[in-house]
């Protein structure tokens, strides 16, 4: 490396990356951060680097209006400043470079819990169960799915559209006839077009889990996937790899390394997580059809209903004001 192409690696690493994503709604944003440290100072929490000579470049960071934090990798955070987006209710999620791969998350205990009752219910009711599976469905393939439809069906559908789509793609890129295959244990003996689909599925899982983590849901509790830790993850990622991974994937049928390229295009050109603000609306829309753009930081009543100290449960009325003494008098 010259002395030229080493003091510009130096520069591009010394620089902060703040990527203030799409807003959702008014009140609710997220922030990308990488390469840089995430301090609390007197006049709120800030993005520093150095700058040279000693000096710091700082830039501040709207604590109170922001939803999810994302950190990449070359980011770090002081404890003081991770108390600070706890206090402000903001869900601060660590991630790969570019918002991909998903390590852990931390939830801050005033996020309300109206997502995940949803999903609880919905899951556990064979009934609502289908009816959230056929919604995926029609998300999916822009095909409504007549009520009386089963789960066997909807297997049966989404396997022909697959198989569709990978003929179509076959056929446009010049490839042999393509078969699905994922195998671990022999991942150097996979075709360009698997691995390359096998990472960018990886990434999409990663952006998919930041989001279901920041609404409080779980990501255990799927309706078409089951019996993984991830099966809710894998339900909402189907919803996006017909527009991005596999055609990518196939795409890359010569690459030499088409997994790692699958990676920094997702990063890059097609900027993965720039789809946050619609995953959200999806989930959404799919637990609550009914929702609408719902967000639970919208509004004087919703901003009465996130600092409720706790609700109590009531088969007939639904949820009712926790903190409050219901004894009835002379009882």
């Amino acid at each position: 490396m010259t002395a030229t192409s080493e003091s510009r690696a130096r520069k591009a690493l010394a620089r902060p990356t703040l990527a203030m994503l799409p807003k959702v709604s008014d009140n609710l944003s997220f922030l990308y951060a990488d390469i840089c440290r995430i301090v609390q100072t007197d006049t709120g929490v800030c993005a520093e680097v150095a700058a040279g000579a000693g000096t710091v470049h700082r830039v501040q960071i709207p604590t109170a209006s922001l939803a999810c934090l994302l950190l990449g990798p070359g980011t770090s955070i002081t404890s003081p400043a991770l108390a600070t987006f706890m206090r402000h209710g903001t869900t601060v999620v660590c991630c790969g470079s570019g918002g991909i791969l998903h390590y852990g998350s931390l939830v801050p205990e005033s996020r309300t819990t109206v997502w995940l009752d949803r999903q609880a219910r919905a899951y556990a009711d064979d009934t609502a169960r289908l009816a959230v599976a056929r919604r995926m469905y029609a998300m999916r393939f822009g095909e409504e799915v007549e009520e009386g439809v089963g789960i066997e069906r909807l297997r049966a559908l989404e396997g022909q559209r697959m198989k569709a789509l990978y003929r179509s793609l076959a056929t446009k890129h010049r490839v042999k006839p393509f078969k699905r295959n994922y195998d671990p244990a022999d991942w150097d003996g996979q075709n360009p077009v698997n691995k390359a689909l096998s990472a960018g599925n990886a990434a999409l899982y990663g952006v998919v889990h930041s989001v279901i983590a920041h609404l409080g849901c779980s990501p255990a509790l799927g309706f078409v996937h089951s019996g993984k830790q991830q099966s809710f993850v894998y339900d909402i990622a189907d919803l996006y790899k017909a527009r991005t991974t596999i055609p990518l994937a196939f795409s890359l049928h010569g690459a030499e390394n088409p997994e790692g390229r699958a990676r920094t295009l997702l990063r890059t050109e097609l900027q993965l997580y720039r789809m946050i603000p619609r995953m959200v609306r999806d989930i959404q829309v799919l637990l609550d059809p009914d929702t609408g753009d719902e967000d639970e930081d919208e509004g004087p009543e919703a901003t009465t209903r996130r600092w409720r100290v706790v609700d109590l449960w009531d088969p007939a009325a639904g949820a009712v004001s926790g903190g409050v003494n219901y004894a009835v008098e002379g009882r």
